[in-house]
Parts: structure tokens; sequence; C-alpha cells
């Protein structure tokens, strides 16, 4: 199978399909360094976007490099993520033609304000937010509370295996 990136309608670039995709199949690894999620806190301080992915019940949060980290996220998505033995993988969850972007639901969560994450995939059904279903509810409750998380400095949302 061959994996290309190119111009995204979702989000700048992505990472398409040159040849189809069963369902079922691994795709692409998600990779980069394993960091302790205490060192994540400042890592991305003057970027807009990250690519950690938090893995092993939090334990880990992988700082994304490779094709993977430009499979953009989308809440009617092609495939999902799957952590196997220590790896995280992009599996097709269902048959993938040629030319398709590949996207997955990042299910973002510990997050401040449901705008710092919008969610741009155009689906039918889109939540507007990258956000996971739970963490949606639980910034709602605060913003209708009033309260708003105020660490001594903002973190950036995570994405977690579906």
């Amino acid at each position: 199978m061959g994996l290309i990136i190119r111009s995204s309608r979702i989000h700048a670039a992505g990472c398409y399909t040159t040849a189809p995709i069963k369902q079922g199949t691994k795709v692409v690894e998600y990779t980069g360094p394993r960091l302790k999620p205490q060192d994540c806190v400042d890592l991305y301080d003057d970027s807009g976007s990250t690519y950690l992915f938090g893995m092993e019940g939090d334990m880990l949060v992988i700082d994304g490099h490779g094709m993977a980290a430009f499979v953009n996220h989308s809440c009617d998505p092609n495939c999902e993520t799957d952590e196997v033995d220590g790896h995280v993988w992009i599996v097709a969850t269902r048959n993938i033609a040629p030319e398709e972007e590949l996207t997955y639901d990042y299910n973002l969560y510990d997050g401040e304000d449901l705008n710092d994450a919008p969610c741009h995939c155009g689906a039918k059904k889109c939540r507007g937010t990258m956000y996971e279903p739970e963490e949606i509810a639980r910034l709602k409750r605060l913003a209708r509370q009033g309260k708003a998380k105020a660490p001594a400095k903002k973190k950036k949302p995570h994405r977690r295996a579906a």
C-alpha cells in the first residue's frame, strides 16, 4: 500500500492512500519520541497545534512524527487508532478507495475551552470540535458553572486511542 501527503480540504496537509485498503488493515504506525505527560506541558507553547498522542492509560505521550501525524481528524472517519503491545496503529474501519484521505476521530481530552479545537471535517454529523463526547460534556458543564480550568500553564490537548 502506498501513502502520500498532499493538500487537504480538512486541514493543511493530509495523508492519502494510492491503493485500496481493506477494512481491518493496520495502515500506519503513530511514531515519535515517547515522553512523560508532565514533559509536554511547555513543549508547544509557541505553536498552535501539536501532534501529542496519549497512550498506556495516559502514562506516556507520543510526540508524533512521520506519515501518521498527517492523518487528519474527522467526525465520520474511515480509520481508528488501536494500541497494540506499546504501539499505536491507525487501522482501517472500512474498505478505503485509492486517492481517499485517511482520517480518524482524535478524541481530544484534557481541554480548557471547546473553541481550542474546532473541527473542519465537513461530515454531515460534525460535532464542531475534535474533543471526545465526554470532554465536550465536561467543558460545557464548566462553562455553565462559570468555572474555567486555570492551570499555571496552558496544556495542549492530547489525542487518545479509541
